[in-house]
């Protein structure tokens, strides 16, 4: 699977379905994506792929890790994620493949900081706070 930053000079590639999909609600995902909350496939470091030049904001994150946000940097669509908690793991944003089906999350982290109109489907783990999702 192929996914595209909105001006198309970033392109991720995935091999097989992500390991997990997650939201995140807390207020510093919902300021750097620019919506209510994240949205975001998991995948081995050794199943993602990136062609084109990227730029890297580094951040403490709500659970005091620290996140890499990757993103363009001429639409500045965000890329790739890494957390201090998941090493072994890159994030890719669903938005970048454009898929009516990309799965739900099966974990919303931070959902007391989330939009009162937000509901995640009934099989989604929803944590007030931050703990590390099911490994699977």
């Amino acid at each position: 699977m192929i996914g595209r930053c909105l001006c198309g000079g970033v392109s991720v590639t995935v091999e097989g379905p992500p390991r997990y999909v997650t939201a995140c609600c807390c207020s510093l995902c919902q300021r750097r994506s620019g919506s209510p909350f994240s949205h975001i496939g998991r995948w081995s470091r050794e199943a993602v792929s990136v062609e084109g030049e990227r730029r890297v904001f580094e951040r403490p994150g709500e659970s005091g890790g620290l996140a890499r946000h990757s993103f363009c940097p001429v639409c500045a669509s965000t890329v790739l994620t890494e957390v201090d908690a998941m090493p072994e793991l890159l994030g890719v944003p669903a938005g970048l493949f454009a898929d009516p089906d990309f799965p739900a999350p099966a974990v919303a982290a931070w959902c007391e900081a989330k939009a009162a109109w937000v509901h995640f489907p009934d099989a989604t783990l929803a944590l007030e706070r931050q703990t590390m999702p099911p490994r699977g």
